[in-house]
């Protein structure tokens, strides 16, 4: 490690370097660090005697320090601390010498409050050093505030967790089970037990290391789980499986790219809490959506302890971008793991409840909770606001994410009630030069009222379109009445997004994802099984718009595997095949089975881990997907930067022909026929689009056919294609990747019938 020359810098002590006098330090240099050595341990109970600002213990000098940046901050010689809490009276710094201390080595006030933001800077402390807060102020839960000194404090703004926290009662600002519940006061000590942060040093050998910035219109998102991606894999090195650099392995950077994906979606990578509920039932939480630090990697996914999580993070992130693959992540800035008014006392709870959550109106002692947590956060307030958008800044600039996919957005455009998409946290996304520039994607739902905000947000973002996800699902199963919803979706939803000036791109398109069934589960169950949860089975939802094919679970039947096998390559095709953003849910391509449990957020096991070892059959679904990505790759007519423009109804030219089995074009009462089966849909070549050196896309005439139903339908194929000039069609020919169940082999002559089978989406090209 090298330390830069005193006197070449001013540092973030509040004094010149050159002018400070040097400390002697008191730690033992290494590239590990866990904090210092040899200073004698003060106990500084909140009763206690404080020590004055300046005040030296054996090295450790506190100063006055800066303000910002917010956090711990290293610069080389020693740490500035800076905290946001309005409405405290007092803030002691803890600095612990070990993970398994159960009490700080050495306590310091923070000796400055620049207006809400209390500070201070530590002469002779280095990267590893543990460390937490006490917050001092009004414990008055009916006017919002929860302050106890008591509880020891993580840091909102740690950038690495340097001791996870250990369940216990003294964690509770309030008295568990006592009559007046949390309106009681707790003084029991939390210091052996709370979450410390970690000082970290920054720097990393990024170098040439740049985003791969794939278009939208030709991204293909992948989401997975860190851990359940690469814990069962067998060519993943041991000690790298379930972790960040098990992601960067060779293994599975080859199979992403044999899949032809652009860019990895992780579930939430911020440090979580495991819930103590979940714990005591022999559970976990698993798909972390339950976020303890906004800009600490979890450390679980680290290859050696906490120490090694932001570096193994940046090391993945790397590996990926060498591979030419983005990397987004799931972020959770609507709820914190701190719960209800009943949850534990970790961080944002005790160093300023009233600022951080959005309280309610009536009675501040109660949360408004619009995302089924307990809590919310209020991005209404500007510290708020500064936190999410530091937090989003420190993703993309020192950890090189690609972009984000946010749970639950809506949460973030509510003001008290109603939601407004005019709301400060877009605007400040608009016009950050960081931010707007990386890929958005919005949760565009929350549980609150009106908070169903599909098509709604602003034209940067692209959305989870949860109306495509149900359309098609509903499609597949054989629901009657919906090929006009069907062929909106397949067309891009320009319903939702056109008006609004958006493309096609901010659909972001998706049969399954994390939350319900899998693709396999999606044609095996009708019904959920989410008993391992133990919950009694009341979890999860209810309306799955699923089928089992005839059998629920797993089944030898020929006759329902060949069933199964149909809905889920027409799943999968209908998804490569439309336009928008298509998102393929990690494990589908696998023929992964969750066992019919469709909210397996506990389920940190073999229920959610990816199964590799492949039988016959489920490698021939796998070569499928990868054929299926490979022709949507190579055809631009299936990711097109605009919307498609509908058939004249004199001429039959446009982007899209809409067929009829019966060999005609579709009419408006075909679309309402709850006998019609079936449908396609004509696409024409030559595209409005126009490639990088400006030169016009062109590609050939596809026809698309569906048949949802139980029987085969007959479809006549068309006389012609309909392109602008050229209309003559000598033969139809089957797409090899979409004919694997399809009973006849062509070519086709104009006008010729193709019978489809049950359950099939299949694609023709026009040979001229």
């Amino acid at each position: 490690m090298t330390f830069p020359t005193v006197d070449s810098r001013t540092d973030l002590s509040g004094e010149s370097a050159e002018t400070r006098p040097q400390d002697p330090g008191s730690y033992v240099p290494g590239s590990s660090g866990d904090g210092f050595r040899g200073a004698s341990p003060v106990r500084q109970h909140p009763s206690g005697r404080r020590p004055a600002p300046g005040h030296e213990h054996q090295g450790l000098k506190i100063r006055p320090g800066s303000p910002y940046p917010r956090g711990a901050t290293w610069d080389g010689i020693g740490v500035n601390f800076a905290l946001h809490s309005a409405n405290a009276d007092r803030v002691e710094l803890l600095l612990f010498d070990h993970a398994d201390d159960r009490e700080p080595a050495v306590t310091f006030d923070l000796p400055e409050r620049t207006g809400p933001i209390w500070h201070g800077y530590v002469t002779n402390l280095r990267p590893g050093q543990l460390y937490g807060y006490r917050v001092y102020g009004p414990y008055d839960p009916a006017s919002g505030h929860r302050f106890n000194p008591n509880k020891v404090l993580l840091d909102p703004y740690a950038k690495a967790i340097g001791r996870p926290l250990r369940w216990d009662d003294s964690l509770f600002g309030y008295h568990i089970g006592s009559d007046k519940a949390d309106l009681s006061f707790d003084d029991r000590d939390s210091a052996a037990y709370a979450p410390l942060g970690a000082v970290v040093e920054e720097t990393f050998a990024w170098g040439n290391d740049r985003s791969p910035a794939i278009p939208w219109k030709d991204t293909l998102i992948y989401e997975t789980h860190v851990k359940g991606l690469t814990r069962r894999h067998p060519d993943v090195p041991e000690s790298m499986r379930g972790t960040y650099l098990g992601i960067a392995s060779e293994p599975i950077i080859d199979h992403f790219k044999d899949l032809g994906v652009t860019t990895v979606q992780l579930l939430p990578v911020h440090a979580k809490l495991q819930d103590r509920f979940l714990l005591e039932k022999g559970l976990r939480n698993y798909w972390g959506y339950n976020t303890l630090a906004y800009f600490a990697p979890e450390p679980e996914y680290s290859s050696n302890g906490p120490v090694t999580a932001v570096r193994d993070f940046k090391m993945m992130v790397r590996s990926l971008h060498d591979a030419g693959l983005e990397v987004i992540i799931d972020v959770v800035y609507n709820h914190t793991c701190e719960g209800s008014h009943l949850g534990p006392t970790l961080s944002l709870r005790g160093i300023d409840n009233q600022t951080y959550y959005k309280l309610h109106p009536d009675d501040s002692r109660y949360y408004m909770d619009y995302t089924g947590t307990g809590n919310t956060l209020d991005p209404g307030d500007s510290y708020v606001l500064q936190l999410i958008m530091d937090s989003l800044r420190y993703w993309v600039e020192e950890m090189h994410v690609d972009g984000f996919r946010f749970d639950l957005a809506s949460t973030l455009a509510r003001e008290l009630y109603d939601i407004n998409m005019l709301a400060p946290f877009f605007k400040i996304i608009q016009q950050d030069p960081v931010l707007s520039q990386v890929k958005l994607i919005a949760e565009p739902w929350d549980v609150g009222p009106g908070g169903y905000q599909v098509g709604g947000f602003p034209w940067q973002w692209a959305e989870w379109n949860g109306r495509y996800r149900d359309t098609v699902r509903g499609y597949w199963k054989g629901d009657t009445g919906l090929s006009g919803e069907m062929a909106t979706r397949m067309a891009g939803s320009s319903d939702l997004y056109e008006r609004s000036g958006r493309r096609p791109f901010a659909s972001i398109n998706f049969v399954t994802a994390h939350d319900g069934f899998t693709m396999q589960d999606l044609v095996s169950y009708e019904r959920k099984h989410n008993q391992a949860n133990k919950e009694g089975n009341r979890d999860g939802h209810d309306h799955n718009l699923s089928t089992n094919c005839g059998k629920e679970g797993p089944s030898n039947s020929p006759t329902v595997i060949e069933c199964r096998e149909r809905r889920k390559r027409s799943l999968m095709a209908t998804l490569l095949l439309s336009q928008g953003v298509p998102m393929i849910l990690g494990g589908d391509e696998l023929s992964h089975t969750r066992r019919g449990n469709n909210n397996p957020y506990c389920q940190d096991n073999e229920i959610t881990w990816y199964d590799w070892d492949l039988d016959e059959r489920e490698e021939e679904f796998l070569d499928f997907v990868k054929q299926l990505t490979r022709f949507r790759r190579e055809h631009p007519s299936f990711r097109r930067r605009h919307f498609l423009s509908a058939a004249d109804t004199d001429e039959g030219t446009g982007d899209v022909l809409w067929w009829h089995p019966a060999g005609r074009r579709m009419e408006h009462d075909d679309w309402s026929d709850d006998d019609l089966r079936g449908f396609g849909f004509l696409l024409r070549g030559e595209l409005p689009d126009i490639d990088a050196r400006g030169e016009r896309l062109k590609d050939e005439s596809f026809l698309v056919l569906m048949n949802q139903g139980n029987e085969p339908i007959a479809f006549t194929l068309p006389e012609e294609t309909n392109e602008l000039d050229d209309k003559t069609c000598q033969s139809w020919t089957l797409v090899p990747e979409l004919a694997e169940m399809v009973d006849a082999d062509g070519p086709f002559a104009p006008g010729d019938t193709l019978e489809l089978g049950p359950h099939l989406l299949v694609a023709l090209k026009a040979e001229r």
